[in-house]
């Protein structure tokens, strides 16, 4: 759905790095941002990122954009706890887990 839309191999491949990556505009990198506090455990939705979206995003926008990345978290948890595997059906790409702050990075 995101190449459909204008989202590149680039930046899919690179999105645990979207804060530092040049290809992400800076409103991507805020809904991104907005997108990994939402999906931590407890749900903190600092003010100021609320701020920085309203910028952007009127409050028809705000809540659709909210209802999509909690929809996202509703499935991904579901799935997770019934042990429901992919269908093969984007062989190849790429689901990456949001990198938590402060987090160390093993290779």
């Amino acid at each position: 759905m995101g190449r459909a839309h204008g989202i590149s191999p680039e930046q899919i491949a690179n999105l645990n790095n979207y804060r530092s990556d040049f290809r992400f505009s800076e409103l991507e990198k805020l809904v991104l941002e907005y997108a990994d506090t939402m999906t931590e455990t407890p749900v903190e939705v600092p003010d100021a990122l609320f701020s920085r979206l309203r910028e952007h995003f009127s409050e028809a926008e705000l809540v659709e954009l909210t209802s999509a990345i909690a929809w996202e978290n509703y499935r991904a948890r579901f799935s997770h706890a019934f042990r429901i595997e992919g269908e093969n059906f984007s062989d190849g790409a790429v689901c990456a887990l949001p990198v938590r702050a402060g987090a160390a990075i093993h290779h």
